[in-house]
């Protein structure tokens, strides 16, 4: 709890001091509580294990020591020490002051950054699935993570427009019929009808049915080399065949965007591949690289960087030119990244983990042309029950088809539980339940881990589930209604508190220390890139709502409690913004 510790940091480095121990080591030791239990057991925690070789002390004996002679302070409730540690318990009061006061939240404009994030990026050639779409998932949650903590952002999509996977698709599109696409996919699980006239679950078939057809075909040899011209030739930017690709793969990105907005993934730019080839930039690029000393020529004349020398391990030769004078995707990568740069002074790419090697190449390649490198965030692929998913082979749970099965199944909770609703309230509530479930369930695993997707976890409306923190939202916003209606006063002209010094229930000491450190969870979501730590925080910010609803009555017997109604409003509008930077929807009612 930063708010905690930049107040008695003074009082601990004073009786560290004392002790005869270098009291500068406090600042990094002072931490909030590592245990995994909710709620913790303290505040802020000093482990004095690192004190003993100097003190001729045993740890216990020194935690006792300092807990003695800590000054008071009206921000600590409690100091005690445990098995070697000084825990420290924060003053309800004075946490209520400080809420109250506004100070929480503030933050300096130097806080502030401008931030370009790039996420999602999947070739537009069939529609997402679950696996694809934790990329969007992600990207799009910490876009949101950022501007709530108040950095101007700019969510990219970087739209592979030349490949060999959009190439392979408008070849099967001009040269195959929709006969022969079926005939060589009729083993698989036809087109649901739903998405029949779905440009991405349509075009996907025969992107599909010529994979088949490249490996198996006995005019295999021929497709090969159509399909390469096709790709040489939008290498050296032939506008005219990337036109062709355009008319290809743009219905497809239109029907990924449309699975996109329906949970609430939305972009503020699109930036082609192809650009940084036709705008001259790729050229450029290739000759400035040919011109450092790291730079080699293999013996058919492709150039590369031995990034060995720069200290990379494995595959150290990273090739930018091809014998034939065309750039490869990682050439055109690099000159993107350059250019992102001009458009921010934070630039964070969201990658699968099997770009590990070639997001180091590009780094230290940006870093070689005296430009630094982007931070990463990682995150690994999810899998069936069976194996990986895959858009070519076809074993696939398409998110189109998880996010109408999530709305069937938050139809029928609704049904049992909200038999009245009428059929249009029903649908939307339903909607808003499944897309956000569907979001948090991908949300609440750390990116770097990997999990098996399965439809019970997915659709999962329990505690811990993003329909909880839902619940716990249309609750502050009916205490709301309830205050509106008892005494309109109270929302025309909010009551004004600065302290409060009447009896506090468990239930509000618990809100009060979770709202306390929202700052301080959002502060090291965004620094450190992982979306998880905020979902987890949110479902604590919910269960620590629901103990002041228990203990704490807004209303009583006709009279609204002007403190805590004003807490309530606190969480209200702390649960509605993060709920909204999760990418759930914020209904109130439900």
């Amino acid at each position: 709890m930063q708010l905690l510790k930049s107040n008695i940091q003074p009082l601990i480095e004073k009786a560290v001091e004392d002790l005869g121990v270098d009291a500068s080591l406090v600042s990094h030791m002072l931490q909030p509580s590592s245990g995994h239990t909710w709620p913790p057991v303290c505040d802020l925690s000093l482990p004095c294990f690192q004190f003993a070789k100097t003190l001729g002390m045993a740890p216990a004996a020194i935690a006792e020591r300092l807990s003695e002679n800590i000054a008071d302070h009206e921000a600590i409730h409690e100091i005690e020490a445990l098995n070697g540690f000084l825990n420290i318990t924060a003053s309800p009061t004075w946490l209520a002051e400080q809420l109250l006061s506004g100070i929480v939240g503030q933050r300096s404009d130097d806080e502030r950054r401008e931030v370009l994030i790039e996420h999602t990026s999947a070739n537009p050639n069939g529609p997402f699935h679950v696996g694809r779409a934790r990329n969007a998932i992600l990207g799009d949650t910490l876009v949101r993570l950022h501007r709530l903590w108040g950095n101007k952002v700019t969510a990219e999509y970087y739209v592979d427009d030349m490949g060999k996977q959009v190439a392979v698709l408008a070849w099967a599109l001009e040269h195959m019929s929709e006969e022969e696409v079926e005939t060589l996919l009729a083993d698989r699980e036809p087109i649901n009808p739903q998405w029949a006239e779905k440009a991405d679950h349509q075009r996907v078939r025969w992107y599909q049915a010529a994979q088949l057809r490249r490996k198996d075909s006995a005019d295999s040899e021929a497709i090969e080399t159509a399909i390469g011209t096709l790709v040489h030739a939008s290498e050296h930017g032939d506008q005219s065949v990337l036109d062709s690709f355009e008319q290809a793969y743009q219905p497809v990105l239109d029907g990924m965007l449309k699975t996109l907005g329906r949970l609430g993934i939305h972009y503020d730019r699109f930036t082609r591949e192809s650009l940084f080839v036709t705008n001259g930039d790729v050229a450029a690029l290739m000759e400035e690289l040919g011109g450092l000393e790291i730079n080699g020529v293999a013996d058919n004349g492709a150039q590369y960087l031995d990034l060995g020398q720069r200290g990379l391990k494995g595959k150290t030769e990273f090739f930018y030119r091809r014998g034939d004078g065309s750039s490869l995707y990682a050439t055109r990568d690099i000159a993107y990244h350059r250019w992102k740069w001009t458009q921010c002074n934070e630039l964070i790419n969201v990658l699968g983990e099997d770009h590990r090697l070639q997001a180091q190449q590009v780094g230290l390649t940006l870093e070689e042309l005296g430009e630094r490198r982007p931070e990463v965030m990682f995150y690994s692929f999810i899998k069936l029950p069976e194996g990986k998913m895959s858009t070519r082979r076809g074993n696939v749970v398409f998110m189109d088809d998880l996010l109408e099965e999530a709305q069937a199944h938050a139809t029928e909770v609704l049904k049992e539980r909200r038999p009245d609703l009428d059929p249009a309230t029903m649908e939307m509530i339903a909607e808003a339940v499944g897309t956000s479930a569907v979001r948090f369930n991908i949300i609440t695993v750390s990116p770097e881990k990997g999990f098996t997707f399965r439809w019970e976890d997915a659709l999962s409306f329990e505690a811990g589930s993003a329909p909880f923190i839902m619940y716990s939202h249309t609750r502050a916003c009916s205490i709301r209604r309830n205050v509106e209606a008892a005494d309109p006063s109270f929302l025309q002209n909010p009551p004004q508190i600065e302290t409060y010094n009447g009896e506090i229930p468990a239930g509000l000491v618990e809100l009060l220390r979770t709202l306390a450190v929202h700052d301080d969870r959002l502060s090291k979501v965004v620094k450190e890139h992982r979306p998880n730590l905020f979902a987890n925080y949110m479902l604590q910010l919910s269960m620590a709502y629901n103990m002041f609803y228990r203990d704490c009555y807004v209303i009583d017997q006709g009279q609204v409690n002007p403190f805590f109604f004003t807490v309530s409003e606190m969480a209200r509008k702390a649960l509605k913004a993060g709920m909204e930077a999760l990418g759930l929807v914020a209904l109130e009612s439900m």
